[in-house]
């Protein structure tokens, strides 16, 4: 039998709690270990499934890997094995998670050689490596594919620096580019680049390891190529998504919990979005204090109407915590619309939340409007399964705010993204248990 979580909600939290380092940044940083020979140590590392697969994946690709604490790991790329990509296990290995794309770039720069399987990841609808590929192109690698689900990339003359107008501003996609780009002969310029914290995070490590990247934190990065990069240490922020997931967990159980180590500057619209919600936010130092809450009404637009809440690329509001923001909802005075402009299969979960006695009408794949239960009227628990990482979540803070009992089935989603959820939740005085 998998894995899944038994939640006993309805009863208020109580205490302090650390997010996890960031996921997203995790699998970019991870990958940039391959540009250099040199050791590169990195903290903040969170104990997760989709980053231990590629810290699995990165050893048996010949990279030295050693872990100096819980959360910190020293890499060295000095010996890396290029005949293991011709391998079945790489194949299996690389197609299990999606943040095996990023090796592209950095192997395609040091090496002049990589292939890949079509990576794995969310069911959240179409996410297209388009962009990857092209980048990668406009350097002067060759793509072939071999059949719908491999590709193979070379380079046998080096990288050579171009000028570029990326036509999304993927954050993968940016970051495999700027990889490969750090080590290519010339000057690159990307315009339209995506500009993340985890993005930048990436830049700002690569500059520290030798790169000249300028332009960082804007959407326009000109790299200038360099000879070889050199080791470093690097730490890794918060995760922002952990960050907003607690505040919503704080507000739909009426809970009083303090958000340590929250890296504010760098949340963007993350507070002010939860604070259209009604629901209030002390920052005190780095820390986010969340007070309990009866209740909290959705603020309207100046004449009256409702308001919406849209995902858009940095440093608008991010696609990931859209979940949060609709469930987050269903026990506010008030309504509102939740427009997923990014993925078309990321709403899909309400169906859960209606059985759960929310009001949703979910108008096509990506609009729904939610009409708040103003907490009038528990949510009921459940038993439901978790379509996704941040879904999966979602339906958590649900289950935590319903009155009963609720199973959560296929957990293994939100094992991918979150690290110790339930020791974490129960320290706060959560009943939720981990079952078969």
């Amino acid at each position: 039998m998998a894995a899944a979580f038994e939640v006993i909600g309805g009863k208020p939290l109580r205490g302090n709690i650390v997010p996890q380092g960031a996921k997203n940044e995790a699998l970019q940083i991870l990958c940039a270990v391959l540009l250099t020979a040199e050791p590169v140590t990195i903290s903040n590392i969170p104990d997760i499934r989709d980053v231990n697969k590629l810290i699995e994946l990165l050893g048996s690709m010949g990279v030295k890997v050693e872990r100096l604490s819980a959360d910190t790991y020293r890499f060295q790329a000095d010996d890396v094995n290029l005949d293991y990509l011709d391998t079945p296990e790489f194949v299996k290995q690389a197609r299990e998670l999606r943040g095996s794309v990023m090796i592209l770039g950095p192997m395609l720069a040091r090496f002049g050689k990589c292939q890949l399987p079509k990576p794995g990841g969310d069911k959240i609808g179409r996410r297209p490596l388009d962009t990857h590929f092209w980048g990668l192109q406009k350097l002067g690698a060759d793509l072939k594919v071999e059949g719908p689900e491999f590709y193979r990339m070379s380079a046998p003359n080096g990288l050579r620096g171009a000028y570029m107008l990326l036509d999304e501003a993927s954050v993968t996609g940016t970051a495999n580019i700027v990889m490969g780009a750090v080590l290519a002969e010339g000057t690159t310029t990307i315009y339209n680049a995506a500009c993340e914290p985890y993005l930048q995070q990436l830049c700002k490590m690569m500059v520290r390891m030798g790169a000249n990247v300028q332009g960082i934190g804007s959407n326009l990065l000109v790299i200038e190529g360099v000879k070889t990069l050199g080791g470093t240490e690097h730490r890794m922020l918060p995760d922002m998504i952990e960050i907003g997931s607690f505040i919503g967990l704080a507000a739909m159980t009426g809970s009083e919990i303090t958000i340590k180590d929250c890296s504010i500057p760098e949340l963007g619209l993350i507070p002010d979005t939860f604070r259209k919600l009604g629901i209030k936010l002390e920052f005190r130092g780095d820390d986010i204090f969340v007070p309990a809450q009866d209740r909290y009404e959705i603020a309207t637009y100046l004449d009256g109407s409702i308001l919406t809440v849209s995902d858009h690329t940095w440093p608008g509001f991010t696609p990931d915590l859209l979940s949060i923001v609709l469930v987050v909802a269903t026990q506010a005075k008030g309504t509102v619309l939740v427009h997923q402009k990014m993925f078309e299969s990321r709403l899909f979960f309400v169906d859960k939340l209606i059985d759960m006695g929310a009001q949703i009408t979910l108008c096509d794949p990506h609009r729904a409007i939610v009409i708040g239960l103003d907490k009038h009227h528990a949510l009921r628990g459940i038993t439901m399964t978790s379509p996704d990482i941040r879904a999966g979540v979602a339906l958590l803070i649900a289950a935590l705010s319903a009155e009963g009992k609720s199973t959560i089935l296929n957990i293994e989603q939100i094992d991918r993204g979150y690290q110790n959820i339930e020791g974490r939740l129960q320290a706060l005085g959560a009943q939720i248990k981990r079952v078969g």
